[in-house]
């Protein structure tokens, strides 16, 4: 064993809190500041993209939907820029957001980081197995709508190539070409989308931009909305992310961060703006099944699109393979038989959950919707905020810990009434729809 691999093996103890934090299995340190803005950017631009127009633009209308995106935009390259600042705090890397949070408050909120951040990417990876089924299901209808394969057919076939990939890529590193090779998946979908969807505008002579339903339903579609804002920029696992990058890790990490919200949203906002134009009040949740246009067109866009969502989730589920990793030892080669063989029953494992779950409720705008009320809001903004009240407690202004403070509060609001909205669209959504639902 090198020196590298003994360093990533040993355990550090944090006295103070009488709480041990194990270093990783997985590679660190090794990722240019491109290279992970390029994950950071693969994670805004993924087949998600194709529902924003339905489920943020549609309940939020011209005026909300466009000033919400931009002041998410804005808010959560702050509240990242937060967590980023503190990967070093204390004179040691944390690479996983629980070690951060470990570190400031000690063992309880270590336990409940981990909680939390579990299962904000575990939604995350449910509504990627939901996208790819729907993906495979759009291309199906194209050419033969005999409803002989329904949508939980699609995402057990969808679940099953998520896990193939998930064993063959040992770690979040590993993605190298990857990543280029999402970009180009991300091109096809988001411009296929966007000539379409401007075909069909210009063809359509009027559009409904109205917010439709009751004062009560809009009341909570928009708070739901404002959920699916934070979700659409935020991965819930900057530090896991920027544990990859090579030093000075803060510097390199602000870069990226800069680059995914700038020229990382355009394809976003354009491709979520368009879509909206094109068809009003009246666009669906997935955008390609609301355009018309070539056959062969529409079904690269759906491929595109699903194999863009494997390598997605692949990235928001390597925090959870990281530490069945560590955890358990893995060591040595990716292509060790031993090392094969466990990625294969556990990440298979874990994918085959996600994935009974997925089909179970195929509902990815409640998913969106409650994704972002009880976990990235907690972990993006409202645990951002405080830590670096505690963290940098003597370096603040009153002023300071006072804006700081305002926004615990305000985004812990939030993330109250956006999950009692989330909550009450599943239970709206699973009066409407049976379980495996095709949808």
């Amino acid at each position: 064993m090198d020196t590298s691999e003994a360093r990533n093996r040993k355990v550090v103890a944090v006295e103070k809190f009488d709480l041990e934090i194990p270093e990783t299995a997985h590679q660190i340190s090794s990722d240019s500041w491109f290279q992970v803005a390029f994950v950071l950017t693969t994670g805004i631009n993924s087949a998600y993209v194709l529902g924003y127009s339905g489920t943020v633009m549609v309940p939020l209308g011209w005026i909300g939907g466009v000033v919400g995106l931009i002041l998410a935009t804005a808010i959560s390259l702050y509240a990242n820029s937060l967590i980023a600042k503190l990967h070093e705090f204390g004179g040691k890397r944390h690479i996983r957001y629980r070690d951060l949070a470990g570190f400031i408050y000690g063992k309880k909120m270590y336990r409940v980081t981990w909680g939390l951040q579990y299962v904000n990417l575990f939604m995350i990876n449910c509504g990627y197995i939901i996208l790819a089924g729907s993906a495979l299901k759009a291309v199906y209808v194209l050419f033969r709508d005999d409803s002989v394969m329904k949508l939980p057919h699609f995402i057990a076939i969808a679940g099953v190539v998520c896990a193939i990939f998930a064993i063959g890529i040992p770690h979040l590193s590993a993605l190298g070409i990857w990543l280029g090779v999402s970009t180009i998946l991300s091109l096809i979908y988001i411009v296929v989308a966007i000539v379409l969807s401007v075909k069909d505008g210009v063809n359509k002579p009027s559009r409904d931009y109205n917010i439709q339903g009751s004062s009560i339903d809009k009341i909570f579609t928009i708070t739901g909305a404002a959920a699916n804002l934070v979700f659409a920029f935020n991965t819930g696992m900057l530090p896991e992310i920027q544990a990859t990058v090579k030093q000075p890790v803060v510097k390199n990490m602000m870069k990226a961060l800069y680059f995914q919200f700038t020229a990382g949203v355009l394809p976003m906002y354009t491709v979520t703006f368009i879509g909206y134009w094109a068809y009003g009040s009246s666009t669906s949740t997935y955008l390609l099944n609301s355009v018309t246009g070539p056959l062969w067109v529409k079904a690269l866009a759906n491929i595109s699109a699903f194999l863009q969502s494997v390598i997605s989730l692949h990235i928001f589920a390597s925090p959870t393979y990281e530490f069945m990793d560590t955890k358990y030892g893995i060591k040595g080669g990716p292509l060790v038989l031993k090392n094969l063989l466990f990625r294969t029953v556990a990440r298979g494992s874990y994918i085959a959950v996600s994935t009974l779950l997925s089909a179970l409720l195929p509902f990815l705008g409640d998913f969106m919707s409650l994704t972002g009320a009880i976990s990235t809001f907690p972990l993006t903004f409202i645990l951002a905020n405080h830590m670096y009240v505690v963290a940098m407690n003597d370096k603040l202004s009153p002023v300071q810990k006072l804006w700081h403070w305002l926004n615990v509060c305000f985004f812990g609001l939030m993330s109250l009434a956006a999950a009692i909205a989330a909550v009450r669209l599943i239970a709206v959504d699973s009066k409407n729809f049976h379980v495996f639902a095709d949808v």
